[in-house]
């Protein structure tokens, strides 16, 4: 499935007629997260999540949400991860993730699906709480980046980004190490999701906890999003754009470092 999909759009200006050009857009489609679980003579199946994302990596991005929400911790728990293909009028749009039979599901973390952000109107305390109820102990930290290799890693960032080059609408999550080298980078049209499937490229590689490395996102940092990185173990977190008030206030719990609006050979450090 592709990235991006043509269409035919009308460029209007004031100074002459509109004129028919082609362009290419972010392609946004729901993929269906389904678990495959029980013992070996009574399994069964269940949808977990539905997210509005961009196809690709999609193996990834669900792996990378069930361990985020604290469902998955160790690849070997995992049998396999593919999409149905009995199921054809969703086209792709459905994985079905297969667990070991001794793996044991929260179902009530699983119905909440994320742990509650600000905008829905609960207090911020309860939401940290929450995050420190599963994560009991601070990021091992250690980690140490000189300020002008950040400086660069926006313009690192966007050469690797294909996708957003030929539609300006998706987000871009990466991973970085002490000498400012992207080790992976991936796009998605929702920022969770793109950090989603970084954290889940990692997880399968055995590569967590992440104290060895730092993620730089493109856009702002909401709380959810230093939450997932908190379950990763990653020691900084660096945004493009602005941090949020709860967000600041969890990566100072996780002795986190946050940084925000790194651009323009500038940054403000948070935590």
């Amino acid at each position: 499935m592709l990235a991006v999909a043509p269409v035919t759009l009308y460029k209007i200006t004031q100074s002459a007629d509109p004129q028919a050009q082609p362009d290419l857009l972010a392609v946004e489609e729901p993929l269906e997260i389904r678990l495959g679980f029980g013992p070996a003579d009574n399994r069964q199946q269940r949808t977990v999540a539905v997210t509005m994302r961009t196809p690709g990596h999609d193996e990834e991005l669900a792996l990378g949400f069930l361990f985020t929400e604290n469902i998955l911790e160790k690849p070997a728990q995992v049998v396999s991860v593919r999409h149905c293909v009995t199921d054809s009028e969703k086209k792709g749009n459905v994985l079905r993730v297969e667990l070991r039979p001794d793996v044991l599901i929260d179902w009530q973390r699983l119905e909440r699906h994320s742990f509650t952000a600000s905008s829905c109107g609960i207090c911020g305390k309860t939401s940290i709480d929450a995050v420190q109820a599963v994560c009991q102990t601070p990021v091992v930290a250690g980690f140490q980046i000189a300020p002008e290799l950040i400086h660069n890693l926006p313009e690192k960032l966007r050469e690797t980004q294909r996708a957003f080059a030929h539609t300006g609408g998706l987000h871009a999550a990466a991973l970085f190490d002490e000498t400012g080298c992207l080790l992976l980078v991936r796009e998605d049209i929702g920022r969770h999701n793109a950090l989603d499937k970084l954290i889940g490229a990692a997880f399968w590689q055995g590569w967590l906890p992440l104290s060895r490395f730092g993620v730089l996102v493109s856009g702002r940092i909401g709380f959810e999003l230093v939450q997932k990185s908190w379950m990763a173990g990653v020691p900084m977190l660096a945004a493009v754009g602005a941090p949020s008030s709860l967000a600041v206030e969890l990566a100072k719990g996780a002795g986190m470092t946050l940084l925000g609006f790194v651009r323009d050979n500038r940054f403000n450090q948070y935590s």
